[in-house]
């Protein structure tokens, strides 16, 4: 739960009042003037219409050069941001020749496999000559390569589980599986902060759909208790199946899951745990097996483990792990295998090599040295901001650092401001968060030096000082205020 300041809350409802006010005003007289102009739509309905319509363009084309900014370069600690220049009030955006060298705590690069690697970048283009850039079929045609059941193996035996299959994109990995796992007479219950593609693909199963409030365990028991006691709606019969689904670290939150304390009751009530684990697995965890490893729950109680390739491993696609019943069935059933084209081959083997990396099976220690790395960087860079007065969310060890902006004129303020001083940031807004709650998410990399973070240090407090979010006051530093005391004597 977030405790918003009272005047914190009032400014922001104030903002967006206030812009909401002056766009319908604006539209009124837009209507006005399209009814005299006699546009003519040869009687089609406006495709684009209602409030999303509304506030895009009243709202997010406003400040959409802080959104989609073009890079050309690897996502590295540092990468290329491309600069772009409007000439209508932002309705449209045009790239120029000039390129930034930026700061990078935006992108997904938590162990730095993004940029070229010693051990895997040869592999991945010695895997390019042989297979060539892709399968151009799916996986039950000709599209499986030698390489995609090698990393089936790798990745089963890297979570834990008996079996695994890949996918070509992570997002269709939850939006494709639910769909397959459970339908109609079913129950799933979501934690209410779970990404989109769960909630596409619990929306899409046909299945009840349940929600529990955000890493709470005692709700999810309360949930799970009446829901069994009422059985279906109508009918009140037994559910067929009860699935709970939840993340390992939450995306926009940085928290850790309350996975002990989930299973626990899981196992009571006869309910199968999903767990999404896009940006857990190969960042937390003392051998970078994610939550499970972390928080000391063993694997075999998660019936499913869901995961990406797009973060800890720089590459593409999307897994899931559990039995091989499970896996067999989902090779004949899931429509993201049969339909989709297979991941890339040099996709795949970018995978299979971060991973031999992360477990040393490449000769070095370079694994453990990175691990070591993400945690010693987000916890030193975390603890920072706090002592900066910013309110960041998220717990240790999380490499995901949200920092809350609130109000909605912050949001392109911190962002431009930033990029001013070579550090690119990610703001997030309505309606990937509540309303009140934009904030910026800071994602911290094992690429990152101590140099870096300083850097990035700096500039974030400068530039909070500026916009105003230090929402927390800031103990004095006893020794900092003796030193000086003693410089002005």
């Amino acid at each position: 739960m977030i405790n918003i300041p009272y005047l914190t809350a009032l400014s922001t409802y104030f903002s967006y009042g206030l812009l909401f006010a002056f766009g319908q005003f604006r539209d009124f007289f837009r209507k006005i003037f399209d009814w005299w102009n006699a546009s003519n739509l040869q009687g089609y309905a406006p495709i684009c219409l209602g409030l999303e319509d509304f506030y895009i363009r009243r709202l997010y084309l406003r400040i959409q050069d802080c959104f989609g900014r073009p890079i050309c370069s690897p996502p590295d600690a540092w990468f290329d941001v491309v600069e772009r220049v409007s000439n209508d009030n932002n309705k449209t955006l045009n790239r120029t020749t000039k390129v930034s060298r930026c700061l990078n705590l935006g992108s997904y690069n938590y162990l730095g496999f993004a940029s070229s690697d010693e051990y895997c970048t040869p592999r991945v283009i010695e895997s390019l000559k042989t297979f060539s850039a892709s399968t151009c079929s799916t996986r039950v045609d000709g599209g499986t390569t030698t390489l995609h059941s090698e990393l089936e193996v790798c990745v089963a035996n890297f979570v834990g589980k008996p079996a695994a299959i890949v996918f070509g994109m992570g997002y269709v990995t939850n939006s494709a599986i639910l769909p397959v796992l459970i339908g109609k007479g079913g129950l799933i219950i979501s934690d209410s902060l779970n990404h989109n593609s769960i909630v596409n693909g619990a929306r899409g199963s046909g299945s009840t759909i349940r929600v529990f409030q955000h890493n709470t365990p005692s709700h999810l028991e309360k949930v799970l208790r009446e829901h069994i006691a009422e059985g279906q709606p109508r009918t009140h019969r037994p559910w067929k199946k009860i699935i709970v689904v939840v993340e390992g670290i939450y995306s926009m939150e940085g928290e850790l899951c309350q996975l002990p304390e989930i299973v626990a009751i899981c196992k009571k009530y006869k309910a199968y745990v999903y767990l999404d684990e896009a940006h857990s697995i190969g960042a937390v965890g003392r051998t970078g097996r994610g939550v499970c490893e972390l928080l000391g729950v063993d694997a075999a109680d998660v019936e499913i483990m869901m995961g990406t390739f797009t973060k800890s491993f720089g590459s593409c696609g999307g897994y899931i792990a559990g039995s091989k019943e499970l896996i067999e069935y989902l090779k004949y059933t899931c429509p993201a295998h049969l339909y989709a084209t297979s991941i890339s081959p040099p996709a795949a083997q970018q995978i299979i090599s971060s991973i031999n990396v992360i477990l040393g099976e490449d000769g070095s220690s370079r694994g453990a040295q990175k691990l070591a790395q993400i945690r010693e960087n987000s916890n030193f860079f975390r603890s920072e901001l706090q002592k900066m007065g910013f309110e960041v969310l998220g717990d240790n060890d999380s490499p995901v650092m949200p920092i809350m902006l609130y109000n909605p004129a912050k949001i392109p303020a911190f962002s431009r401001e930033c990029l001013k001083r070579k550090v690119a940031v990610v703001t997030v807004a309505f309606p990937a968060t509540p309303l009140l709650l934009a904030r910026a998410r800071i994602c911290i990399s094992a690429a990152h030096s101590r140099d870096d973070l300083i850097k990035a240090l700096e500039v974030i407090s400068e530039v909070g000082d500026l916009v105003g979010i230090k929402y927390f006051p800031v103990e004095p530093n006893k020794e900092q205020l003796e030193a000086n005391r003693v410089k002005l004597e």
